[in-house]
C-alpha cells in the first residue's frame, strides 16, 4: 500500500465518510466491522464492544508530562493544504527549531523552505516520497512530529513516529477507526510520548472564554451541550487530491461515498467534551446515532463519473447522541453536504444559565445569576427567556476572559490561522513542552473524539442501535476531578521564555548568515 501517497493533502476544516445507501445494514457493513478487529455483542439491546486490556508493562498516561525542553525541535509531515500554515507559525514561537519538512511531492516541501528564509530561520532538511517520512522521524534531533497529512495517513505517521520515540501531534480527524485509536492510545501508554490531537476549535474565543464561565460554575451544573460540524463544502470538492487521471472524485469525496457516520466530529466535540469533563469525572457510557439519506453526496458522484451511484453510504446530516455516567447528555451533528451557513452550534445548556455560539452568539443569565458571577446588570428585571444585553454580555466576557487569551490573544490575531485559534493551539503545545506540564488535549481524547465515526457506523448499520462508548482510559476516568489547562509558576515560565527567546535570536542570526551566504 502506498502509504504516502496523499500527504500533499492537508486537512481543511470539515470532512465527511462514506459508500453506500446509508439506510441500509448489510454483511458487507458488518464485515467492515469485524475486520477492523473490533468484536462486539448484544448484551440487553446494545452492542458491546470488547475493550481490550491494558498490556503488561503500560499504566495510564493521564497528566503525563515528559523532561522540559528548552528547544522544540519540530519535523513536518504533509505540507498541503494545512502544513505550509503550521510551519509558518512555528517560525513565530520562540524555543522551536524546524528541523524537517517532508512530503509525498518534494517540491512541496522545498516550497516550505521560503518561509524560513522569509523568518530568517536556517534551511531545513528534505524528505519526500512514499516512505519519507520514515527517514524523517528515525532522525535523533527531532522532539516533535506535526502531521497534517490526509486523514489516512494520520495514523501511519503517527506510529511511525511514537515507535521511533517521538512526540506527536496529529490533524484532525487522528484516528478513523476503533483500532487506531487503541493503538495509539497503547503507543502513548508504552513509549510514554505524548500523542495530542490538533483540535484548533477548543482554542477559539467564544469555547475558551465560555470553558471559563463553565468551570467557574456560572452556568451551574452543564447537563446538555451541543456541537457540530456543518460546512457546505462544494467550493472544495474539486481542490482534494487526486490519485491520476482515473480518479474523478477526489481523496476526499471518496471517503464519504465508502464510509457512514460523523467523520469529523472533533471540532464540534473537542470543546464540550471540555466543559463536561469527559475522563475527568465523567465519561460517555452510550451512542446513538442516525442519519439521512444521500442526495447530495451522491449526485456529486453521478456528475463527477458520469455514472450511476447506488452505493453512497454516508448521509447528508448525521447526529449522534451521546450519554455520559453521570447523566448528561451531548448532540453532534455533522453534514458537508447541504447549502446552508457554517456551524459549529457549541452549545451549553446548565442548571442556571446557558450559553450558545452558532448561529447567534450569547448567554442567557437571570439578574440573580449575573450578579453572582460577579457582573452587576444594568437593567431591571433581567431575566433569561433572553440572551443578556450587550453591555451585561461584555462585562462578563471581560471578567472571565481566558488567561490563555490574555496571554497569546493579540499576537494571535497578527499570526493568524482561522482567527488566530490555531497560533494558540500550537503555542500551548510548545508551552507545555517547554515547561515540561501535561498537554492540553491527550492520547484519551484523541480517542475518544475521534471513534464516533466507527461506533455510529455500527449504530446504524444496526438499526439505530444503542452502543456501548469504549472506556479509552481503562476505568482510570474518574481519578481527574474536572477539566483543567496546566500552568508553569511565573519564575518558571519567565525562566523558560528567556531561554527560548535567546536561542531564537541566535537561530535568526545563524539563519540569515547561511541563506546570505546562499545567495
Amino acid at each position: 500500500m502506498k502509504i504516502f501517497k496523499s500527504l500533499l493533502i492537508s486537512v481543511c476544516m470539515g470532512t465527511t465518510l462514506c459508500a453506500c445507501s446509508p439506510q441500509t445494514a448489510n454483511t458487507e457493513a458488518n464485515n467492515q466491522i469485524t475486520t477492523a478487529g473490533d468484536a462486539w455483542k448484544w448484551e440487553k439491546g446494545t452492542i458491546v464492544i470488547d475493550t481490550p486490556e491494558r498490556p503488561a508493562g503500560q499504566k495510564s498516561v493521564l497528566g503525563l508530562t515528559t523532561p522540559k525542553m528548552e528547544v522544540v525541535r519540530v519535523g513536518f509531515v504533509g505540507l498541503g493544504m494545512r502544513g505550509p500554515g503550521a510551519v509558518s507559525r512555528f517560525t513565530h514561537i520562540p524555543g522551536t527549531q524546524i528541523v524537517a519538512l517532508c512530503d509525498y511531492e518534494a517540491s512541496r516541501a522545498e516550497n516550505c523552505q521560503e518561509i524560513l528564509k522569509k523568518a530568517s530561520m536556517p534551511k531545513a532538511a528534505i524528505y519526500s516520497g512514499e516512505t519519507g517520512y520514515e527517514e524523517l522521524c528515525k532522525r535523533n534531533d527531532i522532539d516533535l512530529v506535526y502531521i497534517a497529512a490526509d486523514w489516512l495517513h494520520h495514523f501511519p505517521i503517527a506510529r511511525c513516529a511514537m515507535e521511533n520515540g517521538k512526540n506527536v501531534a496529529i490533524e484532525v480527524p487522528s484516528a478513523m477507526t476503533l483500532q487506531e485509536c487503541w493503538d495509539l492510545v497503547n503507543l502513548s501508554e508504552k513509549t510514554r510520548k505524548h500523542c495530542m490531537i490538533l483540535e484548533n476549535c477548543c482554542y477559539d474565543w467564544y469555547e475558551m472564554n465560555t470553558l471559563n464561565m463553565a468551570q467557574q460554575g456560572v452556568f451551574g451544573e452543564i447537563i446538555r451541550a451541543q456541537g457540530a460540524y456543518i460546512h457546505d463544502l462544494s467550493p472544495f470538492w474539486e481542490h482534494y487530491w487526486k490519485n491520476g487521471e482515473n480518479d474523478k472524485l477526489g481523496w476526499r469525496l471518496e471517503y464519504n461515498m465508502k464510509h457512514r457516520g460523523d467523520v469529523y466530529a472533533t471540532h464540534g466535540l473537542g470543546p464540550v467534551a471540555q466543559a463536561m469533563d469527559i475522563h475527568r469525572g465523567d465519561r460517555v457510557t452510550t451512542l446513538v446515532a442516525m442519519d439521512t439519506k444521500s442526495v447530495i453526496g451522491k449526485e456529486l458522484v453521478e456528475q463527477k463519473t458520469g455514472k450511476e451511484c447506488n452505493d453512497f453510504r454516508n448521509g447528508d446530516h448525521t447526529t449522534t447522541l451521546l450519554r455520559t455516567a453521570n447523566g448528561k447528555v451531548i448532540e453532534i451533528q455533522h453534514n458537508v453536504m447541504t447549502p446552508q451557513p457554517y456551524n459549529r452550534l457549541y452549545q451549553l445548556t446548565g442548571s442556571k444559565g446557558f450559553a450558545n455560539k452558532y448561529p447567534v452568539e450569547g448567554y442567557a443569565l437571570d439578574a440573580k445569576q449575573l450578579n453572582a458571577s460577579g457582573v452587576q446588570p444594568q437593567i431591571d428585571n433581567l431575566n433569561a427567556h433572553g440572551f443578556l444585553p450587550k453591555a451585561e454580555m461584555d462585562a462578563l466576557v471581560e471578567k472571565y476572559q481566558h488567561p490563555i487569551l490574555k496571554k497569546y490573544g493579540e499576537i494571535a490575531k497578527e499570526v493568524g490561522g482561522h482567527g488566530g485559534m490555531d497560533f494558540i493551539m500550537d503555542s500551548r503545545l510548545v508551552y507545555c513542552l517547554q515547561n515540561g506540564l501535561p498537554l492540553d488535549m491527550d492520547v484519551y481524547d484523541l480517542a475518544e473524539w475521534c471513534c464516533l465515526a466507527e461506533l455510529g457506523q455500527i449504530s446504524m448499520d444496526n438499526g439505530c442501535a444503542a452502543v456501548a462508548f469504549p472506556d479509552f482510559t481503562r476505568g482510570e476516568w474518574n481519578v481527574i476531578k474536572g477539566y483543567k489547562h496546566a500552568y508553569a509558576s511565573a519564575e518558571a515560565e519567565k525562566e523558560s521564555m528567556e531561554k527560548a527567546k535567546a536561542f531564537t535570536a541566535k537561530l535568526k542570526e545563524q539563519g540569515a548568515k547561511e541563506w546570505a551566504e546562499a545567495k
